[in-house]
């Protein structure tokens, strides 16, 4: 039986629908090309026309300017009448080291392992494995300790998108009513600053595995009164005593049975009614597009985690010892839920 087209969407023709899709994945090589060869760099400089980009990057001048054109098209440059190509604001988050930059984003998801990963989704669909894991005989945290310029990429990459959602974490929650703050797998304590400098009143400690946290001297050395680093694994226990526990974007990693995992040494190591904040996207109801249905499928392919909609997330917690009290949206794509310690 045939439905109508959700809401929202273009009145196209089905196969012209297809077609569309289908150069999603055309727009994305070219994209990667685009960041790769530093393209937006050089354009941001001065305007320049695909003649001259080619010689800057080695490349054969009429095929880079087949790309840009096609790139202009779905709103990446502009090209004016003389044959220059600009930046437009979306091409302008494909330069390095700017604020709001992509590039690495562009450059760890649409190369290398997550690229090759990919090409094996059915293999995750037909046995519901991790793709990659399949394809490279390791899990992806093996991968990227035995190959650090890779590594060095997706951290980046996750450096530049936590910058816009540590400002809306910051922004959209009251931790008035919290003395103690502890920040699981926090990473160089990006986020865990970010709160402390907003709220004077608290005490922080950055948790996460040795060889990570002995990053996070700069980031926290101004507030080296008030915060602690400590080295462990999540997966053994957590440091205990803290009123609340934050993770941001590590319970989307894993499965189940090893977020429970996480959660129940949480659980163990909190105080009497203390709180737990998950900062993570939650998957909506119905029919229409949302990020989070994609990153659900990332997670599939590369680490066997998922997102999970708002009554998943209720029984996980409940499973293990807590309570959903709220979902709180932020400004970005990410919630932050709420719950506590039964």
């Amino acid at each position: 039986m045939e439905t109508q087209a959700p809401a929202g969407m273009p009145a196209v023709p089905p196969p012209i629908a297809i077609l569309q899709m289908i150069g999603g994945y055309w727009i994305s090589r070219m994209l990667y090309v685009a960041a790769e060869l530093g393209v937006a760099d050089l354009i941001h400089e001065r305007p320049r026309p695909a003649s001259e980009l080619a010689d800057a990057t080695g490349m054969h001048s009429r095929a880079l300017y087949r790309v840009l054109r096609a790139l202009a098209g779905v709103g990446v440059f502009t090209e004016d009448e003389s044959g220059n190509f600009h930046l437009t604001p979306v091409g302008a988050a494909l330069r390095s080291n700017a604020p709001g930059s992509m590039r690495a984003m562009v450059l760890s998801e649409l190369a290398g392992e997550h690229f090759d990963a990919w090409t094996n989704l059915a293999q995750s669909v037909k046995t519901g494995e991790i793709a990659f894991d399949h394809k490279y005989s390791k899990d992806v945290w093996a991968y990227y300790a035995e190959n650090p310029a890779r590594a060095a990429i997706f951290n980046e990459s996750m450096t530049n998108v936590s910058e816009a959602t540590n400002a809306a974490v910051v922004a959209a929650y009251d931790f008035s009513s919290i003395q103690k703050l502890i920040d699981v797998a926090g990473g160089h304590g990006s986020l865990l600053a970010g709160i402390l400098g907003a709220n004077p009143h608290l005490k922080g400690v950055l948790f996460d595995q040795p060889h990570v946290v002995n990053g996070a001297t700069a980031k926290l050395a101004t507030l080296a009164d008030r915060c602690e680093v400590v080295g462990g694994n999540m997966f053994e226990e957590v440091p205990s005593g803290a009123d609340a526990y934050l993770m941001k974007w590590i319970i989307h990693d894993w499965d189940d049975e090893h977020s429970l995992t996480i959660l129940k040494n949480i659980h163990r190591a909190m105080t009497e009614n203390g709180k737990l904040l998950l900062v993570e996207m939650v998957v909506p109801p119905g029919n229409d597009m949302d990020f989070s249905k994609l990153l659900d499928i990332n997670m599939l392919v590369m680490t066997g985690g998922c997102e999970r909609t708002e009554a998943e997330y209720a029984a996980l917690l409940n499973n293990a010892g807590f309570k959903l009290t709220r979902i709180l949206p932020t400004q970005g794509p990410a919630s932050i839920i709420e719950a506590v310690r039964v």
